[in-house]
């Protein structure tokens, strides 16, 4: 190389972040006036400053390139895979085999990203294949990227004969197995996996904490979820970390503790649109609209602009504290105020606030205004009418609610025993038998509500009238007593009125 393409390499590989785009197109015009377009190494630099966020520009010098080597190949799979543009980079790759070029270890990670991103599981499976087959199984960060695929696909079982094969399990490993088990909602075996982590020496990064305290808030776990956060506590860089907090938030919310979720609100400094929309839902999921109102106005008073999440948990907050109007005055705002159609969601949200309250005629002429929209309504609009109708045993709009559902759940058997609930509670027991009849004509069981104890550290799940469910005599014990102290307690009171 000459010493000017040198000095344009070396300022291409250098460029600061913020003055990329800058450096690379003054650049790119010094190699034009000096003729070098033939580089393949400058045009490779050129096309790497590029990627970097200026993809239409990267785009231009890769398509322009008249000799491409491997690096410039991969650096535009890459810059695809990098902005979630899956098949921009495979039909690149389709490309690169037309060419009679072979992938090297750079290439599959993102391949097998991209094939994860957009659910093509033969594809992966295939270039799962070319890496046994080229010998990259060994390489760490390309064996950790087929179990990463084959974890975001569900396919555990080769998810775990890909994760025993590996020679060294660093922590980007343990984490695509941890969230693949919690992704498919084997979240005991999740936790499990977390223990053998560090039992391997293994630290936890700030990957692998927001995955846990997710499976220690869907179990109910918060005594797991504190021992977690207290190992978050204890590492500066993790403390602070945001997506970290919106967890810890998000685990208290779910576990009954409002206190420490507003506890971390309060001590965060760097705030984003999750958190805000995190400690909003958990205001109304613990009843408090007014609490999640105030939050909502003071976000937007501090500059965030609500998504479409967002409105989701506002007006979600408002149906489970009854605030109609405040309800009805967000969602007929959603175009004006913030430039979006309102959802599918949205919808569901006000259906079932108008529908907890009885105000049957307005859910309803809510649900046509979604056809004029062309918009169908799904099974969760209906299922908020239903519920509603539950509730204040409105036998008409059940029926409708009903109808709508059984064409679109045939299976699901709680929409049945809703509508027979409906029946039963207004003296209808005709009606009732019918559809009774036509739950054991089709076979439907419904999932029964079910408890869980956690007991040394092992969460055990028991369901009413099972006595499957296996405790020591010492908790048996324990637990019978508990039953007795009420009826023990009356007999002393009824012993000292005798008295």
């Amino acid at each position: 190389m000459s010493c000017i393409s040198v000095s344009l390499s070396s300022i291409l590989r250098n460029c600061k972040p913020l003055a990329a785009f800058t450096h690379a197109r003054q650049t790119h015009v010094q190699i034009l006036i000096h003729d070098l377009s033939h580089n393949v190494t400058l045009q490779t630099d050129l096309l790497l400053a590029y990627s970097r966020g200026f993809l239409p520009n990267a785009r231009q010098v890769f398509d322009r390139m008249p000799e491409r080597n491997m690096h410039s190949w991969n650096i535009m799979i890459s810059a695809y895979v990098q902005n979630s543009l899956y098949h921009d980079a495979l039909t690149v790759f389709d490309q690169f085999l037309n060419s009679g070029m072979k992938p090297d270890h750079y290439s599959f990670p993102p391949l097998l990203k991209a094939c994860a991103g957009i659910g093509d599981v033969s594809l992966g499976v295939m270039l799962h294949g070319k890496v046994v087959k080229l010998g990259f199984e060994s390489y760490v960060v390309v064996g950790s990227s087929v179990l990463d695929f084959y974890s975001k696909c569900g396919n555990l079982k080769d998810a775990r004969m890909v994760f025993e094969s590996l020679l060294f399990k660093d922590s980007v490993a343990w984490n695509s197995m941890i969230s693949g088990f919690a992704k498919a909602g084997l979240h005991l075996e999740a936790l499990i996996c977390f223990r053998n982590m560090l039992g391997s020496k293994v630290k936890m990064d700030r990957m692998t904490i927001p995955t846990l305290l997710n499976v220690c808030g869907k179990l109910g776990d918060v005594t797991k979820g504190k021992e977690i956060h207290g190992q978050v506590v204890k590492n500066s860089v993790l403390n602070n970390d945001t997506a970290i907090n919106n967890s810890l938030i998000d685990l208290y919310s779910k576990c009954g503790c409002l206190y420490d979720a507003k506890k971390i609100f309060c001590s965060m400094k760097n705030l984003n649109l999750v958190t805000w929309t995190t400690m909003i839902s958990c205001f109304g999921v613990h009843g408090k609209g007014d609490e999640a109102l105030n939050l909502f106005e003071k976000m937007k008073d501090l500059g965030f602009k609500p998504n479409s999440v967002t409105i989701t948990a506002i007006l979600a907050s408002c149906s489970h504290s009854g605030l109609i109007n405040q309800g009805k005055k967000i969602f007929n705002s959603i175009r004006s105020s913030y430039g979006f159609e309102p959802s599918v969601e949205h919808y569901a949200c006000l259906v079932d606030l108008l529908s907890r309250f009885g105000c049957f005629e307005e859910a309803l002429g809510l649900i046509n205004s979604m056809r004029m929209v062309k918009m169908v309504p799904p099974a969760s609009v209906w299922g908020a009418l239903l519920a509603g109708s539950l509730v204040h045993r409105n036998i008409e709009a059940g029926e409708i609610a009903a109808q709508h559902l059984f064409e679109m759940e045939p299976k699901n058997a709680s929409n049945y025993i809703a509508l027979c609930s409906i029946y039963d509670s207004r003296g209808m027991w005709k009606d009732a038998s019918r559809v009774r009849l036509r739950i054991r004509r089709l076979r439907l069981d419904k999932t029964p509500g079910c408890s869980w104890i956690s007991i040394g550290g092992e969460v055990h799940t028991f369901y009413q009238g099972n006595p499957s469910f296996s405790i020591d005599q010492k908790t048996r014990e324990m637990l019978e007593g508990i039953i007795r102290a009420p009826i023990l307690v009356h007999k002393d009171i009824e012993s000292s009125l005798s008295l």
